[in-house]
């Protein structure tokens, strides 16, 4: 049995606010019937002219973008957003497949990607985790906190440290430090780790686990014992010191 998802909500307990942008009206009609599912406040704009104004007046808590759109592209609305010193977390939606298509969208300030066709409960599951790590959505209970050894990761506040010392994470590397502390002491495959942390394959190339475990080592692992471990042949694992 699936446990349901923990309700989120803005701070001052009022709805989430998430800005939908793709000039396919099915599209943004199925995704704000998914969202409003959550009970979450949403907007709509068929262009990116139409997002940038509506973003202006909306003040959403994310927004989903789509990569192409006729008069002014996801790219340019993202530019243009924060440039004028809006840093609302960005879901990118695309059709390209191409890994440096999806670096560019990151480089450019979005905050991560869904490759059509996807499903919605995908889109949802990243919205929340995007607003919870920019700390804009607030989950009622106990804040969990993941540790192993002297490192501690607050799935609330997104907050990562270690030995007392704050550790600044992406949202991807975020994503994965959480599954490999979800998944302390067990060895995981580059495999399942595209699967829970992507949610894509990116076309089999697994290279990119390597690069995104790599960047965390240097933050996590520099100068200090090694929680991070790789198992030849197999995956990776986070464990403490013996």
């Amino acid at each position: 049995m699936t446990t349901p998802a923990t309700a989120l909500t803005r701070p001052d307990g009022t709805p989430l606010r998430v800005l939908v942008v793709d000039d396919e009206q099915m599209l943004t009609d199925l995704l704000s019937m998914a969202l409003r599912m959550e009970g979450w406040e949403v907007k709509t704009a068929a262009s990116g002219f139409q997002a940038l104004q509506t973003a202006r007046e909306f003040a959403p808590d994310a927004m989903v973008l789509d990569i192409m759109m006729p008069d002014l592209d996801g790219m340019a609305v993202l530019q243009r957003l924060r440039q004028s010193g809006d840093d609302v977390p960005v879901l990118f939606l695309t059709a390209k497949d191409a890994v440096q298509d999806r670096v560019a969208g990151l480089t450019a300030g979005g905050d991560d990607y869904v490759t059509k066709p996807f499903s919605l409960e995908e889109v949802v599951a990243r919205l929340r985790g995007l607003m919870r790590r920019a700390g804009t959505a607030y989950a009622s209970g106990a804040e969990p906190i993941l540790r192993v050894a002297d490192l501690t990761l607050n799935e609330d506040s997104h907050e990562v440290e270690r030995a007392g010392a704050e550790i600044e994470l992406t949202a991807t590397e975020f994503e994965l430090l959480r599954f490999l502390m979800r998944n302390q002491r067990r060895v995981v495959s580059k495999a399942q780790i595209l699967d829970r942390v992507w949610n894509y394959d990116f076309g089999g190339r697994s290279s990119v686990v390597e690069l995104y475990i790599s960047y965390l080592r240097k933050k996590i692992d520099a100068g200090r014992e090694p929680l991070i471990h790789t198992v030849r042949g197999v995956g990776y694992m986070i464990k403490a010191p013996q």
